[in-house]
């Protein structure tokens, strides 16, 4: 049975200063040779790998977390993680800070917590206090202490003990560089390494006496004495010098007379049984090529010099600890400025760079040569990204004088497949850096070239002929496509636009290339390859599509429908892979969400709903993302009122969806659709409702829209007899202006109100109510119902609320407002005020209306 007393979680402090989880093992305490004392060694529990190995340091303050309150540290639980927080007060103490969590102070008993080094604190948490209190006693045993203390050392301000150590030890002295002294060498850098001040100082004596050229000489006679000993020693006098941090130590170290003795040094690894290799491998096996001569030595010294050190860096030092990956920050900037510094010399050396690019673009040029020059050119240019942004400016500019862009063309329309690789990775470097560049370039060439050459069309077809199953390239190349012909990344200027001329030259010259493999494969009603490698590239093509119809307008408008895209599109939707039909569904629905008239009379006109339909019913009752993509198509038709496309749906697929109940989509569209009609069967009402437009009084929208709601926030209940509806404000409006037209109006439509009612009554026997009605008895109310309930509603009748001498009706209202209310209440098709000019917010208007109750409503009719 796993021993629970030891099981600890490992914690770091990072840079933010907060606390990171390492991983969960069990602790033992034990003595470590390699590190001369006893340790706390922390086992993961998965797979035994060491998670920590810590030296219990005499003076390091070990600290165990009892009372909270009164710690440094303070701990807050959350449902998986455990985090600290410490804050260190001007005055060199320590206070608590709390989070905003669930705080627990039951769990704080079982920690311990100490500093490696400087902004490298170390936790254990351990599952039982047993288990704590067992290493505790390790821990204080080691350094003289008794195990009731909770902390092992007096916590001194470090600016105070800098200012005492600075005081009582202006300099460091160095022990004599003697092979005797070796070990008291070691034992005095691994000292300093934890303490700022000290670091410093040692650092200072090491340049000042030339200490590391003396320690070299010393690794000579301790590798002709085979002084195993001794080697491991400067093994460790060599690593700490590294931690560091020092730029003037690591020129000394890196320099040509010293870096492969360094690196000699640091073959022998305490750690390990037998001594690497790195010299061995650096001399012999790795060779320098020039690709082109370098004819200056700096430059040619300056590339060993970076290799040999990156080398050390990724090969040669051992991993750094948790507390020792920002010691090295020094040599990660050594590294870098080395290669700005490279960059920039190469950059300078014309001959070099026209060497270049002459043997990249010859013919005679062999294929081994070439494929060297264009690995050269891309490290090349991925070194630059390590300028800044003037520099790199430059460096691009440098690049596109010498003909970059004419090389990269030859080099993509050769057959070696390594070549036309790195040829593509230096392409996305230009493109990411001045996507203008390249397409000022591409325009230029097609002036002269044919369209199957061009830089674009070959980029194309590598995309169209990537081999790779998972078509790694291709994506990339979309990509880079895209920014292409991303409009909002293209320049206006007061001469040109460019966004006009290049959309123009795509569209002209390689837009067929891209739908090419779109066209070959939908040429019937299904498509005629159905592979996953195939579906993938589809799938790609048409994601440039549809960005192309969103970001485009009339160029993508006038290529899709010449060339009748989207009904070859539709073709994918019968494909056997979901993400591709998907994809197909996807390019039609940002068509349909322009509600631009053109896309819509063509996609009636060649009846571009039924591969949707038919995906939709083949689908079947599966609730999965094609049933919703489709459905969401339809309601946005519904909820935005494309009233064309509206009346082509209904009229073409109505039977076929009219069993979907699930939903109320389709249902609602009917709605719409028959709300159309209606206004189409009886124009006259269309007239009238134009007549009340033009002759109301206009208010503002925001009024309205308060009113509106005053009046739906408001109970029936509430209200007296005789209070009006409409709010006080539309009372002082001027009467005679607003009724004196309708009025006359009015009475010339008295001799046609029998004709009115036989139009109604043939509506309702037709099946077409009115949709008010439909809307209000929408439970499953019969025919019969509905007429009565329209007759109750007519002017004159008994329980009319608009008809004078009903309970409900106030009596200061003239005989012209219940003739007009009697008109608003016929077939409830449109209210007595028409707020909104626009007829499709007439619409939203009657739909709220309808489905108020018929006693709220009528009050609102004979207001």
């Amino acid at each position: 049975m796993t021993d629970t007393r030891r099981r600890v979680k490992v914690y770091t402090l990072n840079e933010d200063r907060q606390w990171d989880d390492r991983g969960t093992g069990h602790v033992s305490s034990c003595y470590v040779e390699r590190l001369k004392g006893m340790s706390l060694l922390v086992r993961a529990e998965s797979d035994g790998s060491l998670l920590l190995e810590s030296k219990i340091n005499p003076n390091t303050a070990y600290q165990k977390q009892q009372v909270v309150f009164l710690k440094p540290f303070l701990l807050c639980t959350t449902s998986s993680s455990t985090l600290w927080k410490r804050k260190r007060m001007s005055s060199g103490t320590y206070k608590n800070e709390k989070n905003d969590c669930n705080f627990d102070p039951t769990k704080v008993d079982t920690l311990i917590v100490w500093s490696e080094a400087e902004n490298y604190d170390l936790a254990l948490s351990f599952q039982e206090k047993a288990g704590c209190d067992e290493i505790w006693e390790k821990i204080c045993q080691v350094q003289g202490k008794d195990p009731s203390v909770d902390i092992t050392q007096d916590l001194v301000d470090e600016s105070e003990e800098e200012r005492f150590d600075d005081m009582s030890s202006p300099g460091l002295e160095l022990p004599s560089c003697e092979l005797s002294r070796l070990e008291e060498i070691a034992e005095l850098v691994a000292s300093s390494l934890p303490s700022p001040l000290r670091r410093e100082k040692l650092a200072l004596a090491l340049e000042n006496e030339g200490y590391i050229k003396k320690l070299l000489e010393i690794f000579h006679v301790c590798e002709d004495l085979e002084n195993i000993e001794g080697l491991h020693h400067l093994y460790e006098i060599i690593k700490g010098i590294f931690l560091l941090n020092r730029t003037a130590l690591f020129e000394v170290m890196f320099s040509e007379e010293c870096i492969m003795d360094v690196i000699g040094c640091l073959e022998y690894d305490p750690s390990l049984s037998q001594s690497r290799k790195h010299r061995e491998f650096l001399t012999k096996t790795a060779k320098f090529k020039e690709v082109i001569p370098i004819s200056d030595p700096e430059l040619k010294q300056k590339i060993h010099q970076t290799y040999r050190v990156q080398y050390i860096q990724d090969m040669v030092l051992p991993t750094p600890s948790v507390f020792e990956e920002n010691m090295l920050s020094t040599l990660h900037s050594f590294i870098f400025f080395n290669k700005v510094e490279i960059v920039g010399m190469l950059q300078e050396d014309e001959k070099f760079l026209t060497d270049l690019f002459a043997q990249l673009t010859d013919e005679a040029t062999d294929e081994e040569k070439r494929q060297e020059l264009v690995n050269f050119l891309k490290e090349f240019c991925a070194f630059s990204q390590t300028l800044q942004p003037q520099n790199r400016d430059a460096f691009f500019k440098t690049l596109s004088n010498m003909g970059i862009l004419p090389a990269l063309e030859v080099i993509l329309g050769m057959d070696d497949a390594q070549v036309r690789s790195a040829a593509t990775d230096i392409f996305s470097y230009l493109v990411e850096y001045n996507p203008s560049m390249v397409r000022e370039f591409v325009m230029q060439e097609a002036q002269q070239n044919d369209d199957d050459i061009l830089l674009i069309n070959l980029i194309i077809e590598h995309m169209i002929c990537d081999t790779d199953p998972e078509l790694g390239g291709a994506v990339l190349l979309m990509g880079l496509l895209r920014t292409l012909v991303d409009p909002e990344n293209m320049l206006a200027t007061a001469n040109k636009t460019e966004k006009t001329e290049f959309l123009g030259f795509f569209y002209k010259h390689c837009m067929h290339v891209l739908t090419a493999p779109l066209l070959a494969n939908t040429t019937e009603d299904k498509p005629s390859k159905d592979d996953f490698q195939t579906a993938q590239l589809l799938a790609l093509i048409l994601e440039l599509l549809t960005f192309c119809v969103e970001h485009h307008t009339y160029h993508i408008k006038n290529y899709i429908i010449n060339k009748d895209i989207l009904r070859r599109v539709l073709v994918l939707m019968a494909s056997k892979h979901a993400f591709l039909a998907l994809c197909a569904l996807r390019f039609k629905r940002k068509i349909i969400g322009l509600k631009d008239e053109f896309y819509n009379r063509y996609i009636m006109k060649s009846f571009l709903f039924e591969p949707v339909v038919k995906a939709f019913l083949n689908n079947g009752s599966r609730y999965n993302l094609m049933n919703s993509a489709i459905i969401e198509m339809f309601e946005f038709i519904r909820v935005e009122d494309i009233k064309s496309l509206t009346a082509h749906v209904i009229e073409n697929y109505w039977k076929a969806l009219e069993d979907v109940d699930y939903v109320q989509t389709f249902k609602g569209l009917k709605l719409r659709f028959e709300q159309q009609r209606e206004r189409q069967d009886n124009p006259k009402l269309d007239s009238m409702r134009s007549i009340l437009r033009n002759h109301r009084y206009r208010r503002d929208a925001r009024t309205l829209e308060d009113e509106e709601e005053m009046w739906f926030n408001t109970d029936e209940d509430d209200m007296e007899d005789g209070e009006a509806v409409v709010p006080p404000s539309d009372k002082t409006k001027n009467d005679e202006d607003i009724m004196d037209p309708i009025s006359k109006f009015m009475e010339r439509k008295k001799l046609k109100e029998s004709e009115e009612k036989e139009v109604l009554l043939k509506t309702n026997l037709s099946g077409r109510q009115s949709p008010s009605f439909k809307l209000s008895f929408s439970s499953g109310t019969k025919s019969n119902l509905t007429s009565q309930s329209s007759a109750s509603n007519l002017p004159g009748s008994p329980g009319s609320p608009g008809s004078p001498g009903s309970p409900g009706s106030p009596g200061s209202v003239s005989k012209s407002t219940s003739q007009m209310a009697a008109i608003t209440t016929k077939g409830g098709l449109v209210g007595l005020v028409d707020y909104p000019d626009d007829d499709e917010e007439d619409d939203e208007d009657e739909d709220k209306e309808e489905t108020l109750p018929l006693s709220k409503k009528a009050k609102l009719e004979s207001s």
